[in-house]
């Protein structure tokens, strides 16, 4: 079934400007599907969205589609040639890993 790939390419040429760009690949193997998308550098910014929020819901409804199928799905986004990465700077909002996990325990 082919339906994540269908769900993806619906909702990522939607969202960005440049749909004719957008390009998915799907690859099955022993650990599960890999869905790889490449669009615009132009659209990166939609489709990471604010906090990468944009990505992280995409992965998150290709799971669930993944789970109905019984498949474990995964999404790689390209990024494009040349770009660079802004440095993390640690902010005070920032926590580390520990810090995180004592709070989901509630210590």
């Amino acid at each position: 079934m082919e339906q994540d790939k269908i769900f993806l390419e619906y909702v990522v040429k939607a969202l960005v400007d440049n749909p004719n760009d957008v390009k998915i690949d799907r690859n099955v193997d022993e650990m599960g599907v890999l869905i790889t998308l490449t669009v615009n550098p132009a659209d990166m910014g939609k489709l990471i969205g604010r906090m990468g929020n944009t990505a992280k819901a995409l992965r998150t409804l290709l799971r669930v589609i993944g789970m109905k199928n019984n498949s474990r799905v995964n999404l790689k986004i390209n990024e494009p040639e040349g770009s660079t990465r802004p440095a993390m700077s640690a902010s005070p909002t920032m926590k580390t890993v520990d810090e995180a996990m004592d709070e989901l325990k509630g210590i």
